[in-house]
């Protein structure tokens, strides 16, 4: 399986359709130091205030954050709330298509926080009324961006955008180009999500739908999810069922096949604020998805973006850094692998490859697939150690391989080649690339020595990009007689 920083790698190519209830988040902040003498109330003492995209709003927000390309398409009112969410949008770098409507108010959600504490919500808001009249320009909007996208997720606030006509025009252009739609629900009636691709509920959202009570403690609680998913999937065809259970984590439930139920634990550490975490889990479940990562590990992706978010404050986003940063905190904790602190991603790289220059340190590379680790290339990284002080290497991702050498590899998977080279005395950072070269990482590095054995300039572009600024390309000597297609050969007798 691949790493989970691997599929980060991938976010900036997705292009991710969000369609949904917008509003506008007020986040007011201050003190409170004493009870007012005219009502025991207490007295808020006003410092400062922020506004931010709320709702559908945020799942946008931490799209941009996770450095995807986001487009999204929304209702909001034609005053100066709506004015605000517009420039807000634009200023995220966000695509959108926002309706103003000419006499329904834009949504605003108001937080008053003195401290880490919520002192008190108001609400301003209306559900936005049936127009049938903008349904064709909404449909004509919709067809050329589910075109565009490679993923799309519906946030369903309950405010009057996704009524079952709307909703269900969503599922069915999305079904025809083929494209998975993802839907945050709301309410009982899951008739209008008929046909979605994944519906992301809550323990008590999916306790509503089913009509059932659930309890993550009990000793049967995944054979109630499991009966409960299965009235749903009967019901309204829907191809799969991913349930946040909060501190328990989530479950992941395919229509396809019921019993195969995956439960992971959450992963929050210290709860500040829970406002917008189903917000953050749903962009992050989405961007992954939409770039072929497997639903347990878009699980693990989404679980670990929302235990990030909840120890902020306000409506907050998750960054690809603070991603990358958690994903490696996570497996040098879990693990008693101490190596796998060495392997890294490109982003990784950058910043450690600018210290180490700082110090002087000289920046050696090399690259391959390493499926079966042998004495040729042990060699190789000996010999490319002793010109530098630090070396990268480079090795090819599962699909790469299986690109380059054909179906039948690689032989061992790519978290396990990363493990066994970050094992080497020689090597002091792996990286995982999905591309068919590493000719990327070079030009993003420039590392001052580029080696590998046996190729000629001429056949070898990483070794010319490194002339080309300066650096050197050393062609390694080959241990004659290694190799691991021989290898591979020998073992099948």
């Amino acid at each position: 399986m691949p790493l989970l920083s691997s599929y980060i790698e991938k976010f900036s190519k997705v292009r991710v359709l969000v369609i949904g209830d917008i509003m506008l988040d007020r986040f007011v902040y201050g003190k409170v130091e004493r009870i007012s003498p005219e009502a025991p109330v207490p007295v808020f003492r006003f410092a400062y205030e922020k506004e931010m995209p709320g709702g559908a709003g945020n799942v946008v927000a931490n799209l941009v954050s996770l450095g995807c390309k986001a487009t999204f398409i929304g209702i909001a009112g034609r005053d100066e709330n709506g004015s605000k969410i517009t420039a807000l949008l634009e200023k995220s770098g966000a695509h959108s298509h926002l309706l103003r409507l000419k006499d329904y108010p834009t949504i605003v959600k108001t937080r008053l926080i003195a401290g880490n504490n919520h002192l008190l919500r108001a609400d301003q808001e209306e559900i936005i009324p049936v127009i049938t009249e903008l349904l064709p320009k909404f449909r004509k909007i919709l067809t050329q961006a589910v075109k565009n996208a490679d993923i799309v997720l519906v946030s369903d606030y309950n405010k009057g955008l996704l009524t079952p006509v709307s909703t269900q025009m969503i599922i069915d252009v999305c079904n025809q180009f083929h494209k998975p739609v993802l839907i945050d629900p709301k309410g009982a009636d899951y008739s209008k999500y008929c046909g979605a691709t994944l519906v992301k509920p809550n323990l008590k959202e999916f306790s509503e739908a089913t009509g059932q009570k659930y309890n993550p403690e009990a000793a049967d609680f995944h054979q109630k999810m499991v009966e409960g998913a299965k009235a749903l999937f009967a019901k309204y065809y829907i191809k799969n069922l991913i349930i946040t259970l909060s501190e328990y984590g989530m479950i992941h439930i395919p229509a396809e096949n019921p019993e195969d139920i995956q439960h992971i634990p959450t992963e929050a550490k210290e709860v500040f604020d829970v406002s917008g975490a189903g917000d953050t889990a749903l962009a992050a479940l989405g961007i992954a998805v939409g770039c072929g990562t497997p639903y347990k590990d878009a699980m693990k992706l989404a679980n670990i973006a929302s235990g990030i978010v909840v120890g902020k404050l306000g409506t907050a986003t998750v960054s690809r850094t603070e991603l990358l940063d958690a994903i490696l905190q996570r497996t040098t904790s879990e693990s008693s692998w101490p190596q796998k602190r060495k392997i890294i991603t490109l982003e990784q790289a950058v910043n450690i490859v600018a210290k180490f220059r700082k110090t002087g340190k000289k920046i050696g590379f090399t690259n391959g697939c390493f499926d079966c680790c042998h004495l040729g290339h042990l060699n190789s990284f000996m010999e490319a150690k002793k010109l530098c002080d630090v070396l990268i290497v480079a090795v090819n991702s599962d699909a790469s391989v299986k690109r380059y050498k054909g179906p039948s590899r690689p032989i061992q998977d790519e978290k396990t080649r990363a493990l066994l080279l970050a094992s080497l005395e020689y090597v002091d950072y792996v990286i995982v690339f999905d591309e068919d070269s590493p000719l990327h990482i070079v030009e993003v590095l420039k590392p001052d020595v580029v080696a590998k054995e046996g190729y000629a300039l001429d056949k070898w572009p990483e070794g010319r990009l490194a002339l080309s600024y300066g650096g050197k390309a050393v062609t390694l000597d080959r241990i004659e007689g290694y190799s691991t297609s021989n290898l591979v050969a020998k073992m099948k007798g």
